[in-house]
């Protein structure tokens, strides 16, 4: 008896208007093919999602802020937590992870996204604002991820070491295929 695999075309999952990015690229990353990977990355297309992708994948944007943990910041809660910023946000996507939700109820009120805070990227590469002080720099990246949603904070940390493809199986290819007309500085 032979068995044959049966292939279905599955429509892909439709997102809220204006999803968060992590939604973007946890549907683009879940996706077996590389036809429907683009098909996703084309479908949500932002400038922010394209500012994601060559700040991470583009070898000539270059990372103005060290490299690795994002150190914690905050006078108003260091009693209540000690450590990086950036094991604060794993922990909250920990949390998230465990109770299966994308959401931390109450202490998701007034968190921005990247689709608000793109345009401040400029700020963390080098050649984009460099009258930065180091200083000035990192305390305002330490701003913008306190003010992130944490998915969208780690999606921030993780393309700032051009770590992208650690949690997200979305690789160049993909990108360029799903956008031809982006224009990589690199040649590649």
């Amino acid at each position: 008896m032979t068995t044959t695999k049966k292939t279905t075309n599955k429509p892909i999952v439709k997102l809220q208007p204006n999803p968060f990015q992590h939604e973007i690229l946890e549907l683009a990353s879940k996706q077996r093919s590389n036809a429907k990977k683009v098909e996703v990355l084309q479908k949500y297309r932002h400038p922010c999602l394209v500012a994601i992708f060559l700040w991470n994948y583009d070898e000539t944007l270059i990372s103005a802020l060290p490299a690795g943990d994002v150190p914690y910041a905050s006078n108003g809660e260091q009693n209540s937590f000690s450590g990086t910023l950036s094991e604060k946000i794993g922990d909250a996507v920990t949390k998230m992870e465990e109770l299966n939700s994308k959401s931390l109820g109450s202490q998701d009120q007034g968190r921005s996204s990247i689709r608000k805070e793109y345009n401040k990227f400029y700020n963390f590469v080098r050649g984009g604002n460099d009258g930065l002080s180091s200083l000035r720099r990192e305390t305002m990246f330490i701003n913008l991820l306190q003010g992130l949603h944490p998915l969208e904070a780690e999606i921030v940390c993780l393309v700032k070491d051009k770590k992208l493809e650690e949690k997200y199986k979305i690789s160049r290819k993909n990108i360029s295929d799903a956008y031809p007309d982006l224009v990589w500085r690199d040649g590649k």
